[in-house]
């Protein structure tokens, strides 16, 4: 069986009070923007990362990692599936919705 390439990553999770959508940085805090993430490109490097991520149980559930790429401006999702959570909760206006 031939495995896939890895492909870059971001570790995703949500925030535990308020259910956001968060990713984690290079500095280990949450993010809600995805393009201050950590862009992982190594395969042994994002799972010591989901590891480090499923530890803080204080602040985040259900970590897990994430396909993404580059951009000029960070970390971007390469499936719809992210690119609709970085938007927020679609049932009506709250959380990241309300401002708009």
């Amino acid at each position: 069986m031939t495995r896939r390439p890895f492909a870059p990553k971001v570790v995703a999770a949500n925030d535990l009070l308020d259910g956001d959508a968060v990713w984690l940085t290079e500095e280990d805090t949450w993010t809600r923007d995805m393009g201050e993430a950590e862009l992982i490109e190594d395969e042994a490097v994002a799972d010591d990362r989901l590891l480090f991520a499923l530890g803080q149980a204080n602040f985040v559930v259900g970590p897990y990692l994430v396909d993404a790429k580059a951009t000029p401006k960070g970390p971007a999702p390469t499936h719809f599936r992210e690119a609709f959570r970085m938007r927020g909760p679609s049932n009506y206006p709250h959380g990241k919705q309300a401002g708009e």
